[in-house]
């Protein structure tokens, strides 16, 4: 029996009982009536089993005049045509009596991902199933990456084609909102209340589509638990939460991946439950187990170009929402300008992330983003020595397993030229260490 004929077949099977119509004359469901007539759905079915099956699901079911179910849940008519039409594209015999639930794929066991389904990420499902991976990297049809705390490892046996990266990106994007093609082909998206999707396509890739996937901590952070994992080794824990109950506005800086939003979110998180707290963040990340905590996130422009919100615009709506902290999830363009002007407006406790090689990168780092909005360098030095008190640097000690650390501490001052610069508090960092002891 050929394909269509099948279809027909199906709808034929499905509707086999009688109808009544208005004068109570009972007729085969096989003949005409202007009463009930099989709609054509089947014309121009789509190729693909998974779009015939929506197809189907999605035509309008017309009622029967008079007609009752012999059964309170028949696995008849759609259910039915699903059900075939998986089984005519060669898949494996099919049950056409068990319940839909029943032939769906079953859920891996999954990590809290804070709302998004495991199994929306398809091939990907294991890895971000796994409550060690805290990144996961595809480099195109090259391969997939993981991080489980202890630095990058390939995982075997993962060589997707480009077609199938492709469409997991372009779905993963959606499902944060945003959208990604050719006119758009690097886009920051994020899924559910935490997990950090970016995906760049080709040509802008060259080999092939790009997913750097961040997953959010199965338990949402604490300075109990950093202190736990070795977080404060170097630079102990009571002077940083000192920080907080002193309302000192805090800069935390690092390299990428070096948990900045991990210690800004536990650090919030120990904050007094009778302050507001806003968040600004080009991506939403923060997770704050806080209950006066409030999260904006920009928008990037629709189609058309228009409806865009940025960061800039944010932070002066978020002031006029009376907080007591202001936070800034990332630093990284002319927002700069608006957060220490913010910050110089009597808005203690306030916090902010910035991506510096290391503490004494960060005077050159603020002066490079204050020239994006149009300020001198003596300006974003004034300004930020009023502004920020002080400075936590993070590092990512690769030698020592790719532990996450609280490195250095330091303030802003100004140096004889009225230039920015960062006097260093505390103890060094164990590779700042050995390299003098080195030398």
């Amino acid at each position: 029996m050929g394909r269509r004929a099948a279809y027909r077949f199906c709808v034929a099977r499905s509707g086999d009982r009688e109808w009544t119509d208005d004068a109570g004359a009972r007729h085969p469901s096989s003949s005409s009536s202007p009463a009930f007539t099989l709609p054509s759905i089947w014309d121009d079915p789509p190729d693909h089993p998974a779009a015939r099956a929506r197809f189907v699901a999605q035509r309008p079911v017309r009622a029967v005049p008079g007609y009752t179910p012999a059964h309170d849940s028949p696995p008849h008519g759609i259910a039915r045509i699903t059900r075939t039409v998986a089984a005519l594209d060669g898949a494996a015999p099919l049950d056409a009596t068990a319940p839909l639930d029943a032939l769906r794929p079953a859920e891996p066991s999954r990590r809290s991902l804070a709302g998004v389904a495991a199994t929306e990420f398809g091939l990907l499902a294991p890895l971000v199933s796994d409550p060690r991976v805290t990144d996961v990297f595809v480099n195109g049809i090259e391969g997939v990456w993981a991080d489980r705390g202890s630095g990058l490892t390939r995982v075997p046996g993962y060589f997707p084609s480009e077609r199938e990266l492709r469409a997991l990106a372009v779905r993963l994007v959606s499902l944060g909102g945003r959208h990604i093609d050719e006119a758009s082909p690097c886009i920051d998206a994020r899924l559910g209340d935490g997990v950090r999707v970016h995906a760049v396509l080709p040509p802008i890739s060259t080999a092939g589509t790009l997913l750097s996937i961040r997953l959010p901590s199965v338990d949402i952070a604490t300075l109990d638990r950093l202190d736990t994992g070795g977080f404060f080794d170097l630079i102990s824990r009571e002077t940083v939460a000192d920080l907080v109950a002193r309302r000192e506005n805090i800069l935390i800086t690092g390299a990428g991946g070096s948990g900045k939003t991990t210690l800004l979110c536990a650090l919030l998180g120990s904050a007094s439950s009778t302050e507001r707290i806003i968040a600004i963040e080009d991506v939403a990340e923060l997770r704050v187990d806080h209950p006066h905590f409030l999260s904006l996130e920009a928008r990037q422009p629709n189609l058309e170009g228009a409806g865009a919100l940025g960061l800039e615009r944010l932070v002066r709506e978020a002031l006029r929402m009376r907080p007591d902290r202001l936070v800034l999830g990332e630093c990284r363009g002319a927002e700069i300008r608006e957060m220490l002007a913010a910050l110089n407006t009597g808005h203690d406790g306030g916090a902010g992330t910035l991506h510096a090689n290391s503490l004494e990168d960060v005077p050159a780092r603020l002066e490079a983003l204050g020239a994006l909005a149009g300020m001198s360098p003596v300006a974003i030095a004034r300004q930020t020595v009023s502004a920020i008190g002080t400075v936590l640097h993070l590092e990512r000690a690769t030698a020592l397993g790719g532990e996450r650390r609280l490195a250095q501490m330091g303030t802003f001052a100004l140096d004889h030229r009225d230039r920015l610069m960062v006097v260093p508090h505390g103890t060094t960092s164990r590779r700042g260490a050995h390299a003098a002891a080195s030398a």
